[in-house]
């Protein structure tokens, strides 16, 4: 029986329903984590109108505050973004400065708002870039107040200037599963621990 929840946001460029190698990624790791009591859904923010800006609710139109909801409900958080011109996509970026707002937002006793959740990022591309990539998607999920497990983030990224992507892959590398299975059981377990033994208020 699943006593945890898990939210993808995968922020590939490509709209649904094109196949998406950021999708596939998140789909391993939702995957993995299901082996760890862990629930999981995804959704593909390009889907959606997650307006620009930096407050909970941007108006009339704007899709983040039920995207929101969706990440204060789960306990775990899978960012899955692709690497585009070395950086983690724009739609990363647009989910980053959106959760920015949180940190202004506490809990009922004066805890920031995301704490006791617990973020880990999967990272796909066709070139270099993935541990920068990984570092500032983590610094950011860190300083709005999401728990980072120990190895808390799996990649791939083919060769520069080939065209294979993720999705193309026959099967997935021996390195990059276990990556993505550490990642899970470490995010599964540390979620688990903050579920009990939540951090102190200041």
């Amino acid at each position: 029986m699943a006593d945890l929840s898990a939210l993808a946001l995968i922020c590939s460029l490509t709209p649904s329903p094109a196949a998406s190698s950021s999708e596939l990624m998140a789909r391993h790791v939702l995957d993995e984590l299901a082996a760890h009591g862990v629930s999981g859904t995804s959704l593909r923010v390009v889907d959606h109108n997650v307006m620009p800006g930096v407050q909970v609710d941007m108006g009339d139109g704007d899709a983040w505050p039920g995207i929101r909801d969706k990440i204060l409900a789960a306990d775990i958080l899978v960012l899955a973004t692709p690497i585009w011109m070395g950086h983690p996509s724009s739609i990363t970026q647009r989910v980053m400065e959106r959760l920015d707002a949180d940190l202004a937002e506490t809990d009922n006793e004066g805890r920031p708002i995301m704490y006791g959740k617990v973020a880990i990022v999967a990272v796909v591309g066709n070139e270099d870039g993935a541990h920068k990539t990984v570092a500032d998607t983590q610094q950011g999920l860190n300083d709005v107040g999401f728990t980072l497990p120990a190895q808390g983030a799996t990649y791939w990224v083919g060769e520069a200037m080939q065209t294979v992507d993720y999705k193309d892959l026959k099967a997935v590398p021996e390195k990059v599963a276990s990556a993505t299975a550490g990642a899970a059981r470490n995010a599964a377990h540390l979620a688990r621990f903050l579920r009990t033994s939540q951090y102190p208020a200041g």
